[in-house]
């Protein structure tokens, strides 16, 4: 059964790695698997992999469905649809999911991930509603090590994004008695209830919130940042731990009042009798949870245990995953997508290597701590790669936090969840005690927190990981096994990887996809400047924690040399807080010292940094900050050179011209404004003479960026332009031979579900 199971999901990753999704009619072959399943090896474990490709591809198409059509990609159109899940409302932005049931003028069905822009009414699952929304294919950044919305959207079932337009002409006309509605119904009331029984002054509300129903959305970034740092946001993801602790205090109670019943004893025994009830304990669990992804695999080897315990029999623990494995495949290929499959597998697996086979006593503490020590080890690699960072301090932080929050936590929000339907007093009191509960233990965390080395930001490639996975196993082996202590060689590799060396002289130019806005980085040999930090979106998201970190964390860069704020718009300067937050920055240049302290940002200023020449062109001294008053950096090597304007414009590009004259020569140009009409004109686009142009925008930006008389300024000259919002991260290589395009990362590293 295992190396069916590998074989099955091997064949889904297969078909997930694919850049486009292949026609329908391959499922056809389906059918055709199933005789080789009894052929001599290894034709059955090629039949198993087949079989997960095409099981992927029908699950493509006719579950999730096709994308948005492009003729439904622009204007506003009238839809019809029911709300799927829990709708989450962040400051003044209500999210929601929409399963559209009509359509105006388009046949097209989907889900729609809506966005509803200043009070929203009150939204509830499974309500039926007529809005105006303005339709939008899903459009992420896409930024080597950042995070990959659209994918994120595929897993979720979304096929578009949009918000409601004409609020006011959007009204309820129903709801729909699907079973699946009134489960999402009964969570969003249990969801409010605790708000409602703690206060809104409540610290620790969206922890029980994320413990009873599975919304993590009330949970602040800031105890995010803890959770993380220690190793526990676990914790927060109802897993196998939390489904067999229900289905044990289920178990635990039938089995104790069954014994009490000579009557019914004498029937059915006692330990049978207790088979359902933990089955249906889990279950009502796992539905208040959503039925996530470890919830299901948690099921699955619940089911097979408890089948196990009903029929008198033993199961190999191997066996049981394995089949976990399979079952969950065959409910949703895409959980392959989601971290938490990989996380929560191998969580299991790692804890059935280094306990299963133990020869002598262990001792309960013991076993629990070696328990704690492997999983936060072996956990670490896969940490690293998806993720970027690790907790050092994990085991230790588990040690007391899992069974804290399992045998007090969890059950105190449980009965609180059981008792809502009763007594709205003793539900209130047993929350509060929960919450109470996690007010003790968060102190530890934060002090486990700040201890140096708890947490461990660094990047690491995917390729590092399977060496790391092997070396671990052997790590972690019996004592028997002969030098355990060489498994640390195939670590090294995630903790030290190679990177591409930077020769002397050469520099590379990387333009970030962050939306409408922008973000640079411009890395030497053995130094970093960053030059803008790209939009902020909100209080809680920005384009430095989204993708300026990342991206550095991807390239083994620890540090930012310099950074360089062209002036202060959010849509440049909003990830600014967010990169000094999480990595050291020497020294900044901005138009506003009082805002971004450091130095002023002026003309005349001149630096090297191995073998590249870094010259600041404008402004003059005592200018503003504004557009006109950005400031324009040129980088020069011996290769090559490149020209970053800002938003410089009008009365500041005519002091460019009159001042730094044939300095503006560069052969790369990054577009001023984003390509704003009045942003290029013709004499500066000759004083720069650019061989190639850069732009970075958002993907259908409100102002039309770039301008139509600048890509035909462009075109008329020769001079290729590529687009952030096309290509995603561009990188631009300016070795001393010369100067080489790298692909736009959206082509270089794209999946079937990619726009």
């Amino acid at each position: 059964m295992a190396l069916r199971a590998w074989a099955f999901l091997a064949g889904v990753l297969l078909l997930h790695g694919l850049g486009q999704l292949p026609s329908p009619a391959w499922i056809l072959l389906l059918p055709l698997v199933l005789p080789l399943y009894r052929a001599p090896p290894p034709l059955p474990l090629l039949a198993w992999g087949l079989a997960g490709c095409l099981w992927a591809l029908a699950h493509a198409h006719w579950v999730v469905g096709p994308p948005l059509p492009a003729e439904l990609a622009s204007g506003e159109r009238i839809v019809t649809g029911i709300i799927h899940g829990l709708p989450e409302t962040r400051g003044r932005v209500t999210r929601f999911t929409l399963e559209a049931v009509s359509v105006q003028d388009s046949s097209w069905r989907g889900r729609i991930r809506v966005g509803w822009y200043g009070d929203a009414p009150p939204l509830a699952p499974g309500e039926r509603w007529r809005m105006t929304l303005r339709l939008r294919p899903p459009a992420g950044m896409r930024n080597p090590g950042g995070f990959d919305y659209e994918g994120w959207l595929f897993r979720q079932g979304d096929r578009a994004t949009a918000y409601v337009r004409d609020a006011d002409s959007a009204h309820r006309i129903g709801y729909s008695g699907a079973p699946v509605h009134g489960v999402n119904r009964l969570r969003g009331a249990l969801a409010a209830g605790i708000d409602t029984a703690l206060g809104p002054q409540a610290p620790f509300a969206g922890i029980l919130q994320a413990l009873a129903v599975g919304d993590r959305s009330g949970i602040g970034p800031g105890q995010w940042d803890t959770l993380i740092a220690t190793g526990t946001n676990h914790l927060m993801a109802i897993s196998g731990l939390h489904v067999g602790l229900t289905a044990g205090l289920g178990y635990a109670l039938v089995l104790a009042l069954w014994r009490r019943v000579p009557f019914l004893a004498l029937r059915l025994p006692a330990q049978r009798a207790a088979v359902p009830a933990a089955l249906a304990c889990a279950l009502a669990y796992a539905a208040l949870a959503g039925f996530s992804v470890p919830t299901q695999r948690a099921l699955v080897m619940l089911l097979v245990a408890l089948g196990a315990l009903w029929w008198r029999r033993t199961q190999r623990p191997v066996q049981t995953l394995s089949l976990a494995l399979l079952a969950v495949l065959l409910l949703d290929p895409r959980s392959v997508l989601a971290p938490g499959f990989w996380l929560s597998f191998a969580a299991v697996g790692v804890i059935v290597y280094v306990m299963a086979g133990r020869t002598g006593p262990v001792g309960g503490g013991r076993a629990w701590w070696r328990v704690q020590w492997a999983a936060g080890l072996g956990l670490l690699p896969l940490t690293l790669v998806l993720f970027q960072q690790g907790s050092l301090i994990s085991p230790l932080a588990n040690l007391v936090a899992v069974p804290w929050m399992s045998f007090v936590v969890v059950p105190l929000t449980l009965a609180g969840a059981a008792l809502a339907a009763v007594s709205a007093p003793a539900a209130a009191l047993s929350w509060y005690l929960a919450h109470g509960a996690v007010g003790l233990l968060w102190p530890l965390l934060e002090f486990l927190q700040t201890l140096p080395g708890a947490h461990w930001r660094h990047g690491a490639p995917p390729w590092t990981l399977i060496p790391a996975l092997l070396g671990l196993l052997w790590l972690l082996g019996p004592k028997g096994l002969p030098a355990r202590w060489l498994g640390l060689l195939l670590i090294l590799p995630l903790l030290w990887p190679p990177r591409a060396e930077i020769p002397e002289g050469g520099f590379r130019l990387t333009l970030l996809d962050v939306g409408q806005g922008l973000a640079a980085v411009v890395r030497t040999r053995a130094h970093t400047l960053v030059y803008d930090t790209g939009p902020r979106f909100g209080p809680r998201f920005d384009a430095g924690e989204a993708a300026v970190v990342p991206y550095l964390r991807h390239v083994g860069r620890s540090r930012v040399d310099r950074l360089v704020i062209s002036h202060g718009d959010l849509d440049h300067a909003g990830g600014a807080a967010s990169l000094g937050a999480h990595l050291p920055v020497t020294e900044v240049l901005s138009r506003d010292p009082s805002r971004f302290p450091g130095r002023a940002c002026r003309a005349g200023e001149r630096w090297s940094w191995d073998g590249v020449a870094f010259t600041v062109l404008h402004p003059p001294p005592y200018w503003g900050d504004d557009n006109v008053s950005s400031c324009v950096l040129r980088v020069q090597g011996p290769g090559g050179s490149v020209l970053l304007p800002g938003d410089v414009e009008g009365l500041g590009q005519s002091v460019l011209l009159r001042r730094a004259g044939e300095a503006l020569k560069a052969d790369v140009l990054v577009l001023p404004h984003h390509g704003a009409g009045g942003a290029l004109p013709a004499d500066f686009l000759e004083a720069v003479s650019p061989r190639l142009a850069l732009v970075s925008r958002g993907f259908d930006n409100r102002a039309g960026h770039p301008d139509p008389a600048v890509r035909g300024r462009l075109r008329n000259r020769g001079i290729p332009l590529l687009d952030t919002a096309l290509s995603g991260a561009l990188r631009v290589e300016v070795p001393p031979q010369g100067i080489r395009v790298a692909p736009g990362y959206r082509h270089a590293a794209r999946r079937h579900w990619h726009r």
